[in-house]
């Protein structure tokens, strides 16, 4: 299978995936719910991203979500713990061709 590339609206941001996602997850956390992201999880040697990015990090300081600098668009996650071998990236940043069909797995991040 080639790469999987996505972009933000803009296309400053370029997000690139070594695999197909498999399944995806929404959570319902704070902030997740109100990005709507569709979250595919894969070890941070498994993606790429380039472009301008601006970083946010909230409540428990876990995780950096990241944004296009230009036009706002929801990226990636990463997490602060530069040992943790997770981080999330936004589907909806890739033709819905990609997403449209997978799983979803349902988050109960709202009660952590």
């Amino acid at each position: 299978m080639s790469e999987l590339e996505g972009s933000c609206h803009c296309g400053a941001v370029r997000l690139t995936l070594q695999a197909a996602p498999t399944q995806l997850s929404e959570c319902n956390c704070s902030i997740c719910r109100r990005l709507a992201g569709l979250w595919h999880y894969c070890p941070p040697a498994e993606a790429k991203v380039t472009g301008p990015l601006t970083g946010y990090v909230q409540g428990d300081r876990f995780l950096t979500t990241w944004r296009c600098a230009e036009c706002g668009c929801t990226t990636h996650w990463t997490a602060r713990d530069p040992a943790y071998e997770r981080m999330g990236i936004n589907l909806r940043m890739f033709d819905p061709a990609v997403w449209q069909d997978l799983p979803r797995e349902q988050v109960d991040g709202a009660s952590f």
